[in-house]
């Protein structure tokens, strides 16, 4: 018996005549992705913004613009509440408190004040006990710009560090088109947190370099194809040639996208609000990423212009 095949085995769609389409695709999601994050930027969450995060399990659904009038006449600044998974179960932001909540404390956390003083209005509104409390987690504005700047070097250096690998184990021209192709996903990526303006925090980032990670195991796979025809099909025209290639990798492609996507569906719906963000972030970037090895990354290579020769010599010198 044979298994399932999403493709068939002689399949000869003409990827490479769909670039510049694909071009014009990129190229609008790139600069929207871009233009949504400097303009509207991102819902950074307590990770890189400082500040106090409660999460409560109320006995009824709130009214959340009571409750925000409610808690905001504290004077601790801007609190932000919003729902998390539930109508009764609710995220409250507090922002970093700078000084003593009265004038008669001398010492003492002012952050731990300020707790104390949401604690004791929403037990005046909801009458909550000890178990109401889900969470309480406080993060330093110093510790949150440090997260943050670790974040963007986390992403570069892998970026970097990817560009090199590819560059020894191939040719300089499969590196640059690996990393136009990586660059496309994690900024696609931020783009579509900045439209949505679900929490960006650490979990997030984890996402988009496993996004990388993914993206370049499938782009290398593709590579190697190409690399394998460029050598064996000496005369070929490197249109052609470039779209044979990607049509003998494109099950496999498929069919890892797939299975993977089944996984992270199961865990966006069942896996709970706390890695949903991050559930979400994947989805994406498998979709992307799927996309961004057919449609960018082989076609930037093709522009490029890759010579056989340069690839035997660049063979000879590996061994």
């Amino acid at each position: 018996m044979r298994g399932i095949r999403f493709v068939p085995e002689e399949s000869n769609i003409n990827f490479i005549d769909f670039r510049f389409l694909a071009y014009m695709v990129s190229f609008v999601l790139i600069i929207g992705s871009i233009g949504m994050t400097t303009t509207q930027g991102l819902n950074l969450g307590i990770d890189f913004t400082g500040g106090t995060l409660i999460e409560i399990k109320t006995p009824e659904k709130p009214d959340l613009a009571q409750l925000r009038t409610e808690l905001n006449g504290l004077q601790l600044g801007v609190i932000s509440i919003q729902e998390f998974g539930a109508p009764d179960d609710l995220l409250i932001r507090l922002p970093e408190q700078k000084a003593a909540m009265n004038d008669d404390a001398e010492e003492g956390d002012p952050n731990a004040e300020a707790i104390e003083l949401v604690k004791e209005k929403l037990g005046q509104i909801y009458e909550l006990d000890d178990e109401a409390y889900r969470r309480i987690e406080f993060v330093g504005p110093q510790v949150g710009e440090e997260l943050k700047m670790q974040g963007l070097f986390a992403i570069l250096f892998s970026l970097a560090g990817i560009l090199a690998y590819i560059w020894l184990r191939f040719e300089w021209q499969f590196g640059v088109a690996a990393i136009v192709a990586l660059a496309h996903d994690a900024i696609a990526t931020i783009g579509l947190f900045a439209l949505t303006q679900m929490e960006f925090n650490l979990s997030t980032v984890a996402a988009i370099l496993m996004i990388a990670g993914y993206s370049i195991n499938d782009t290398v796979v593709v590579f190697d194809r190409i690399r394998e025809n460029l050598r064996k099909y000496k005369k070929k025209p490197l249109d052609k040639l470039f779209n044979y290639s990607v049509n003998q990798t494109l099950g496999r492609t498929l069919m890892t996208s797939i299975t993977t996507l089944l996984a992270l569906l199961a865990l966006y719906f069942f896996g709970g609000e706390v890695i949903r963000g991050f559930v979400y972030a994947l989805i994406f970037g498998i979709v992307i990423g799927t996309y961004s090895s057919i449609f960018v990354a082989s076609p930037v290579l093709m522009i490029m212009n890759i010579k056989r020769p340069a690839l035997d010599e660049q063979e000879e010198t590996t061994a």
